[in-house]
């Protein structure tokens, strides 16, 4: 378990990175001008993006499962209160896809505008990469709070 802020802070930026590597893969995918293509990739990645953040974070459901009970109870009013659905559960391709839904708007502008001849690709190249990076980070930042409230109760 994350018992300092300054090893918060180093797993924070280590999932910023993370997440910068995961949006330009679903940048790729944008390009590809196969209908759907872009969608499936975008949900395969958040499978395996919102886990790897969890476990960086020790948020897994078999992470927290290990903790004390008072930690589990902290953790269990701490998540809520973040009102994070991600955080410390299972994650699978319906549970992506309610997150896919908050940027449905963007994605879907994205899946159109790779057919306009030219600049289409890179929009909808722009447009995935920006998706996936505010859904990945917005996650980042989630379990950020979580742990920082952990690690400022346990040393107060």
């Amino acid at each position: 378990m994350i018992t300092t802020l300054k090893e918060l802070d180093r797993v924070r930026d280590e999932c910023f990175s993370l997440v910068t590597t995961r949006a330009g893969l679903s940048a790729a995918a944008a390009v590809v001008p196969v209908p759907g293509v872009d969608i499936a990739a975008d949900l395969g990645l958040l499978v395996e993006l919102i886990p790897a953040i969890n476990r960086k974070f020790g948020l897994t459901p078999e992470q927290i499962d290990s903790l004390s009970p008072e930690i589990k109870q902290k953790l269990a009013v701490i998540i809520t209160s973040i009102g994070s659905s991600f955080i410390g559960s299972y994650v699978t391709k319906e549970s992506a896809i309610v997150l896919l839904k908050k940027v449905g708007v963007r994605i879907a502008s994205s899946s159109v505008a790779k057919y306009i001849p030219f600049v289409g690709s890179a929009i909808s190249a722009t447009v995935s990469f920006g998706a996936m990076k505010w859904m990945g980070n917005s996650h980042v930042t989630d379990c950020y709070d979580v742990m920082k409230r952990v690690i400022e109760e346990e040393t107060a």
